[in-house]
């Protein structure tokens, strides 16, 4: 009875309706190259589109199984659209002595959608995708440094992390 009651927690473990995220199933079994096409560009931001672009091709290489292509093509088994709406730049913090802004808060607007090329099966669809980046502003112009374009770099990053995420979970 000792090894009995044992076992039969171990068998109840699995189906407690928990499971380990991370797994990256939502995707079907029969998509095996996603087609990431240049993402458009609506905004006032130079460049914004390519930084996203190369971004999440570049992180669904790295942590996905998927083969990824620039084109739609035959071979593609599934397509990722997508595009910046809207950009916003905000002044978030002044030097109280020059009245100069020190830190800037960008706000950019994207939608993205996965779809499967031969069915047209929407697999994920964002339409208010929103990513946030904060910057530093030099007070004075002999030290100046432009962050802004390094700030859409790391923008471009974190929104590919969470959007190959999203894809994968169906979140």
């Amino acid at each position: 009875m000792r090894l009995l009651l044992p076992a039969v927690l171990l068998a109840l473990l699995p189906s407690c309706g928990y499971h380990v995220a991370g797994r990256g199933d939502a995707i079907p079994k029969e998509v095996h190259t996603i087609a990431v096409l240049p993402f458009f560009n609506n905004s006032s931001r130079y460049k914004l589109d390519q930084h996203l672009t190369r971004a999440i091709t570049h992180e669904f290489l790295v942590r996905t199984r998927f083969r990824v292509i620039s084109e739609e093509r035959d071979d593609a088994d599934a397509t990722l659209r997508g595009g910046v709406t809207n950009i916003f730049v905000t002044p978030v913090i002044f030097d109280p002595a020059s009245g100069r802004a020190t830190s800037i808060q960008v706000i950019a607007q994207m939608q993205v959608t996965l779809a499967e090329r031969r069915t047209g099966r929407v697999l994920y669809q964002n339409q208010n995708y929103e990513a946030r980046e904060r910057y530093e502003v030099a007070i004075d112009p002999r030290v100046y440094f432009e962050e802004s374009e390094i700030a859409m770099d790391r923008m471009s990053q974190a929104v590919a992390r969470n959007l190959v995420s999203a894809i994968l979970e169906k979140f």
